[in-house]
């Protein structure tokens, strides 16, 4: 316990440290929301790839889904890596940088208002985002709460008012560069604490092949849904485990889903350089696949500890209790290894979704509603209020949780990626994508998401917001064949800034 506590207020004191270290570099709206533009290339990936993989990945996730399709759900961590992060930052990163800095946006519902010229885009976007950020960030909470609980045997809701205090403290004092600062340090902790666990769970289990020996004896009659599989031995083992069709929707929610989502965006905002393009590609993606092909691939042999108290109940299997007991198994000092590791990916998440979800509550609904000349030190101080009313929101959700983890997430990623995934990404690329393809886009995500939550149409949160994000790519592109087109010399402006010559070296573009 004594290590435990120790490693834990040394990281909460480096973490508060360097958010007042952070402090002088937010003086005003800018450098406190984008850190100026000027975050370098490694700092960039892995703000990037710590806001995208929390407590949610590795208690929710990895739990529920290693728990229902074994090793196969590994395929989850690979397309989060070279999907949700490669493909990500090969398509949005360098365009995303270019057009928000000639529209001087500064968030996802700013981007929507000033690319199609709409005040009314932009006020809705903002309230979208901070709506369906909150269960997001409730179920971050909750995950982490249950480590704690395994770790430390404190009560539920003292790790969450814990957890609250510290992310508001140093998003609050320092902004932007704070959480990218401290997202650098917790990435490289999660990247030597998951290799850690790996090991010693499975050695825990007499190693690697007898560990997948004995997850092949285990019969998989309740969990396969695919007739023709309803015979099959050993699907915990196999390559594409017992319910394929259903693990390709997690696939899709969860690595296309961050195409669309504003606290991940935001990270190509604030790129400083093309150096940090390249660069942040390369890392980011190799983080993803140790990282999240990681958290899936232990999840996979949850099964092997389902005779563990705790996770088979009464009415059920209780999916975020799977992860925490296989790691109540280890050495104290790994417990403390992993209750650290999951706190850093769990706070970079969280000071990412607060700093996101007041900013644009300030920037895009506020300010545009309430005073447009609002000074700039005001929006500042509204933006800081705002991440305390964000945190109590968020806090008293993540109380009384409605559901799994893993449910929470989906409705969260369903809703706002189905709402601004399509618009944004098209907008990119085309000057033919409309206003009204836009709003279309905000109707079917959010619409449908409510409509099944209400009465469901899709059982899985997960597939319904795996289907939104596809409804969205194609109803925009659709959308906009049959309204009315934006006025072209606008557009020609807008995308004039991509034509900007631009002088580099011979090594970066070969000359004639």
């Amino acid at each position: 316990m004594a290590i435990k506590i120790i490693m834990l207020v040394v990281f909460f004191g480096v973490m508060i440290g360097i958010g007042f270290y952070s402090r002088s570099k937010a003086k005003n709206v800018n450098d406190y929301v984008l850190g100026g533009r000027t975050v370098g290339p490694w700092i960039s990936a892995f703000a990037f790839g710590t806001s995208y993989f929390s407590s949610v990945v590795f208690i929710g996730y990895a739990g529920q889904f290693g728990w229902k399709y074994g090793l196969s759900s590994t395929w989850i961590g690979l397309g989060n890596a070279f999907i949700g992060s490669l493909l990500a930052w090969l398509v949005l990163g360098r365009r995303t940088r270019i057009m928000t800095q000639k529209l001087d946006a500064k968030t996802m519902p700013e981007y929507f208002g000033k690319r199609f010229n709409s005040k009314s885009l932009r006020i809705v976007g903002s309230i979208i985002a901070f709506v369906f950020l909150v269960p997001y960030t409730a179920g971050v909470y909750n995950g982490l709460s249950r480590l704690f609980g395994m770790a430390f045997s404190i009560d539920y809701h003292i790790c969450i008012i814990v957890m609250a205090v510290l992310t508001g403290v140093y998003v609050v004092v320092g902004g932007y560069m704070a959480t990218a600062l401290n997202d650098f340090i917790q990435g490289i902790i999660m990247l030597i604490g998951i290799c850690a666990v790996i090991g010693s769970v499975l050695n825990g289990q007499g190693g690697f092949i007898n560990a997948i020996k004995e997850l092949s004896k285990i019969p998989t009659d309740a969990v396969v849904t695919t007739p023709a599989l309803a015979d099959g031995q050993g699907l915990f083992a196999s390559f594409f485990g017992p319910d394929p069709l259903n693990l390709l929707g997690v696939v899709i929610l969860t690595s296309l889903g961050t195409w669309g989502l504003p606290q991940m965006v935001h990270k190509f905002y604030a790129i400083k350089d093309e150096k940090a393009v390249k660069t942040g590609t390369v890392v980011s993606t190799f983080f993803a696949i140790v990282i999240a092909g990681g958290c899936y691939f232990l999840g996979g042999f949850g099964r092997l500890f389902g005779d563990k108290p705790g996770i088979v109940t009464e009415t059920g299997i209780a999916y975020d209790n799977v992860v925490p007991t296989m790691l109540s198994t280890l050495p104290d000092l790994l417990i403390g290894v992993v209750v650290v590791l999951v706190f850093s990916a769990s706070m970079s998440t969280l000071s990412s979704l607060v700093l996101t979800s007041s900013s644009t509550l300030t920037l895009d609904l506020i300010k545009p509603v309430l005073s447009k000349d609002m000074k700039d030190k005001t929006q500042l101080r509204l933006m800081q209020t705002f991440v305390a009313v964000f945190i109590i929101l968020s806090v008293v959700l993540a109380f009384n949780p409605p559901t799994f983890i893993a449910q929470l997430m989906g409705v969260s990623w369903g809703a706002l990626a189905g709402a601004f995934l399509a618009p944004f990404m098209y907008g990119l690329y085309s000057k033919k994508i409309t206003k009204a393809s836009v709003w279309a886009s905000y109707i079917v995500g959010v619409g449908f998401t409510i409509v099944n939550i209400i009465h469901p149409i899709i059982k899985s949160p997960i597939n319904a917001g795996a289907a939104t994000m596809i409804a969205g790519l194609i109803i925009v592109p659709l959308v906009s064949l049959v309204t009315p087109k934006p006025d072209m010399a606008i557009m020609d402006e807008v995308f004039s800034c991509y034509d900007t010559p631009v002088t580099v070296s011979e090594k970066e573009n070969l000359g004639k």
